[in-house]
């Protein structure tokens, strides 16, 4: 497995600020991870996998509630203060990672593959013609060359992100021999 592309956005920061920026890899040219962090730590830069806020269910109506939540989003109730998992070092562990490497070859590569980008990026960004290319993923992302060079098929590409114009809005089939007619009226009078 190889890391075929690393994308960088620079978040326009101050000197203190410990977000540097947000990234996406791309595995052989075929899979990818969005919003890493690139990060600055009191240890240096590190990379962050992208995560989500925990949540637990309400005891009175069982709707979802982040965990540092006072108040159920659904029915007001009050909420115990202390709800969360601690970990071994005591604090309460309020996010999950949705990805993440399994071992630290994996994390040493994903790191050192994130943070050369985020170099190359920052000279990048300093020329008069710069332009982010983090949200630029489309049907042809990658150029044939470099496609040609793995020896990977390429799947012809669908577009599943945009609605298809010509079709019609759904109309049921016909209802004969049902013993229900079909009617356009349905909610009429209500207001």
């Amino acid at each position: 497995m190889d890391i075929t592309e690393v994308r960088v956005k620079l978040m326009e920061t101050e000197q203190e600020e410990r977000l540097l920026g947000f990234c996406s890899i791309t595995f052989d040219h075929a899979f990818v991870i969005r919003d890493l962090k690139i990060i600055r730590g009191s240890k240096g830069f590190f990379v962050a996998m992208p995560s989500r806020k925990l949540t637990d269910r309400c005891p009175g109506c069982g709707g979802k509630n982040q965990l540092r939540a006072a108040y159920c989003n659904d029915c007001g109730e009050s909420l115990a203060e202390d709800r969360s998992f601690k970990q071994p070092n005591g604090k309460a562990k309020l996010f999950s990672d949705i990805a993440h490497p399994i071992n630290s070859v994996c994390r040493d590569l994903i790191q050192e593959k994130v943070l050369e980008a985020y170099e190359k990026e920052l000279l990048l960004f300093k020329q008069a013609n710069y332009i982010c290319r983090y949200e630029d993923y489309g049907e042809n992302d990658a150029p044939h060359s470099e496609v040609a060079k793995t020896n990977v098929q390429r799947p012809q590409s669908i577009r599943i992100d945009k609605a298809n114009l010509n079709k019609q809005p759904h109309k049921p089939s016909s209802l004969e021999g049902t013993g229900r007619e079909f009617s356009d009226d349905f909610g009429a009078g209500l207001f």
